[in-house]
């Protein structure tokens, strides 16, 4: 049964990608957190300064922009250009806009979000469709190709910029589309109409949220519909199987996540929201479950999950090869958003550490250091140096060797902006009794607890230096402080004035000081090595190296040999040395032979050993073609 409307109170939803009506602990909005320099508000200045800029350019030289303005004028199918799905790059990119201007107040990029929400609304239909691929004579009809024509997949993107622009601006062109857009889709999908789903969800948390914005049942009510029909067979069979679009089982009966990877993330988080507004908690515990059992079994040491290129999909359990493992970006973004919901409810560190882990190693990694060039998949293997892309050609193929400047498709840039644009909402929260961190990086926190505002300075180098120094600056006489001690911080220490002890993994709470106090957390970011379980088959026989929240990669351009000869003396603790990482490793000669197999040992020493420099996992590739690896064979 739904429960009862909240009332909206879009103050209290200010700045906010994700607004449960009930949670454990309430999201902070980007107007609550702001972060200044260090490693976030770096990525964000990038962001702010090439990559949103860098993304306008290229849909426009795409023509994905202009499929708007040829809807407008009449004139399609004649010019279209771009896939099924390429409405949604506009649409993420409206989505990055609004939260960049909800967190700057840029003038100029609120000028240029508003013209292009202008070019999309003159293309809207009188009933609220909206699509460039369909409808029209010469396109295939409304609604016509629900496995793979993504139709509900786009209108589910354009809702989220409704959502960002109304929570970063109040009401607008942008705003009254998505909101008629989405009444099309509840009176076309609702209980006596077409009983479909579509092949690729997303339009599930963005009802949800649309719902939490607006109060409107009729968006979660829709958005339950599309959640419970799946599984139930309603997509078409295909050779990638069912289980490719989670068509395969209900949600509530699957144990782990399956099939595309973006695709089951986004129906986690959409279901997780959904479960959420219903008070249901066995579908909140089913999604629970699921995201769990892939977290522990069918993710990759960077957080990345999909192993396998064929269908973009998870692989199954313990089936992580390093140099196959496809790791899309937006798989990570999906794997923060679910996570993030799941941590709103359950206050389990377990989630917190899974956003913090592939923030660091998956999200960070995909833009390069100029903000010009991303990756799409993120293997913890590359077996031959890779080609320098021509800046002006966009990479036909997902698996670039190197980060490439577009895509033919170019899901994960936008995907990439709008997140960072947002990345302040996942770092702490709120409750009657206090404030929570939940991840680290340098800037101010606000916030109303129990009627009081609590200000907070964090200063930080994380997450190269584990000290986060947390100053009050303004609290009431009671309230507390509560941080999170990721997994791998066995031995940290907190001191709230009293002296440090000892912090155990997963949150530690402290009597929060007055205005002038302060609380220093101390984290061990020591480089270590790390093992993986003994059924990951890959990688059995070979270490990693994590320092922090960071994974580190061997390059060519570091070992000044291909990275397959390294050998890694794993007795020998890896050090930070002059600011840099290094492991004891040598080189071995491997003798070329007409047959690869034999009943001795094929390599021999080649070199003595040294200590050989490792980089952060998520700067590999930013110094030209290179062969790389993260699992290290030991000597």
């Amino acid at each position: 049964m739904t429960t009862s409307a909240p009332a909206v109170d879009r103050a209290a939803q200010h700045g906010r990608p994700v607004v449960p009506s009930a949670s454990r602990w309430r999201p902070l909005g980007l107007d609550e957190v702001r972060l200044d320099g260090g490693f976030w508000g770096e990525l964000q200045h990038r962001n702010a300064t090439a990559m949103i800029a860098h993304t306008e350019r290229w849909v426009e030289r795409m023509g994905w922009a202009a499929n708007f303005d040829l809807a407008a004028a009449g004139t399609l199918p004649e010019g279209r250009r771009g896939r099924e799905f390429s409405d949604s790059e506009i649409y993420k990119l409206l989505e990055a806009m609004s939260w960049e201007v909800g967190r700057t107040g840029d003038a100029d990029l609120d000028r240029r979000l508003r013209a292009l929400a202008s070019r999309v609304a003159a293309a809207q239909e009188p009933d609220g469709y909206i699509s460039t691929m369909f409808g029209r004579p010469g396109q295939g009809a409304r609604w016509s190709d629900p496995e793979w024509g993504h139709e509900l997949y786009c209108i589910g993107h354009l809702i989220q910029a409704g959502v960002a622009r109304a929570r970063t601006h109040g009401d607008d062109e942008l705003v009254q589309v998505a909101i008629r857009a989405a009444d099309h889709v509840c009176e076309v999908f609702g209980p006596d109409g077409r009983q479909g789903v579509d092949g690729h969800p997303e339009i599930e948390p963005a009802l949800v949220e649309l719902y939490r914005l607006t109060g409107e049942h009729r968006y979660l009510d829709q958005a339950r519909l599309f959640v419970e029909r799946r599984g139930h067979g309603v997509l078409d069979d295909i050779e990638l199987g069912r289980s490719y679009f989670q068509d395969d089982e209900p949600i509530r009966e699957s144990t782990t996540l399956r099939g595309h990877a973006v695709r089951a993330l986004y129906l986690a988080a959409g279901a997780a929201d959904l479960a959420v507004e219903d008070g249901d908690t066995e579908l909140l515990g089913a999604v629970t479950r699921q995201v769990r059992s892939a977290l522990a079994r069918r993710t990759y040491l960077t957080g990345g999950m999909g192993a396998h290129h064929e269908g973009e999909s998870f692989g199954l359990d313990f089936e992580l090869p390093p140099d196959r493992a496809y790791a899309e970006t937006c798989a990570g973004i999906g794997s923060v958003m679910a996570n993030h919901r799941l941590l709103l409810q359950s206050g389990d560190a377990r989630h917190a550490d899974a956003v913090e882990r592939t923030l660091f190693n998956v999200l960070a990694a995909s833009p390069s250091a100029e903000g010009t060039a991303f990756f799409y998949t993120n293997p913890l293997q590359q077996r031959v140096p890779g080609e320098v892309p021509d800046p002006d050609v966009p990479s036909p193929r997902a698996a670039a060797s190197l980060r490439a400047p577009w895509f033919n498709v170019s899901c994960c840039p936008t995907n990439v902006t709008r997140t960072v644009a947002s990345l302040a909402a996942y770092v702490a929260s709120a409750d009657d009794d206090g404030v929570q961190l939940h991840q680290y990086a340098a800037g101010t926190v606000a916030a109303i607890v129990g009627g009081e505002p609590v200000r907070l300075r964090v200063e930080t180098g994380y997450p190269h230096d584990g000290r986060v120094l947390v100053t009050v600056e303004e609290a009431p006489a009671a309230w507390t402080l509560t941080l999170r001690v990721p997994a791998w911080g066995a031995g940290a220490t907190v001191d709230a004035g009293d002296g440090p002890r000892a912090a155990e993994p997963g949150y530690v709470a402290v009597a929060g000081p007055g205005a002038g106090g302060r609380v220093v957390l101390d984290l061990p970011v020591a480089p270590r090595f790390t093992v993986a379980d003994p059924r990951v088959d890959a990688v059995r026989g070979q270490v990693a190296v994590e320092a922090g929240p960071l994974v580190y990669a061997l390059e060519s351009v570091d070992l000044g040999e291909d990275v397959a000869l390294a050998r890694v003396d794993a007795g020998v603790a890896p050090e930070a040395r002059d600011g840099a990482v290094t492991v004891r490793a040598r080189t071995v000669a491997v003798p070329e032979e007409d047959w690869p197999y034999a009943d001795r040992p094929a390599e021999g020493a080649a070199g003595e050993p040294r200590a050989v420099p490792l980089v952060p996992y998520h700067r590999w590739g930013n110094r030209g073609p290179s062969t790389m690896r993260v699992w290290l064979p030991v000597v």
